[in-house]
């Protein structure tokens, strides 16, 4: 995914409502459903928002993540990157501070980002143990 040379310069807030809008405004413009955002700048310094919108088939993921990139980009939000094949139940789209997941009904149900990053335990439970530790 992002590489610690190619990280953005930081998004003023200003800048990251800006974003988020664009985001929308792409999702919407191609009928996504279900857009979630999530606040995450407390649980993470790799992302201040996450994204989560749904895509009717994998086809229109595909749709949607191309979409939000290439708006995102004409309006100065330059993708760090993009994970997911081109057949993919869900796509990842980076564009730093805002990270967006197009994902079918029945992905987005099976890995509950919603639910994961809403609670600061669980995210716990996902890091691995300091090798120092031992």
């Amino acid at each position: 995914m992002t590489s610690m040379t190619n990280q953005p310069k930081p998004m003023s807030d200003e800048e990251l409502q800006r974003c988020l809008v664009v985001v929308q405004e792409a999702l919407d413009s191609l009928k996504a459903k279900n857009i979630s955002v999530l606040h995450v700048a407390e649980l993470t310094d790799v992302m201040d928002y996450i994204v989560i919108a749904d895509a009717t088939s994998k086809r229109h993921v595909n749709a949607l993540a191309d979409q939000v990139g290439a708006i995102a980009k004409q309006q100065g939000f330059m993708p760090i990157g993009r994970e997911g094949e081109k057949d993919s139940d869900w796509t990842l789209i980076d564009l730093g501070a805002v990270v967006v997941h197009v994902m079918t009904p029945q992905a987005r149900a099976f890995y509950d980002l919603e639910g994961l990053w809403s609670s600061p335990e669980e995210l716990r439970k996902l890091v691995a143990r300091d090798l120092s530790e031992r």
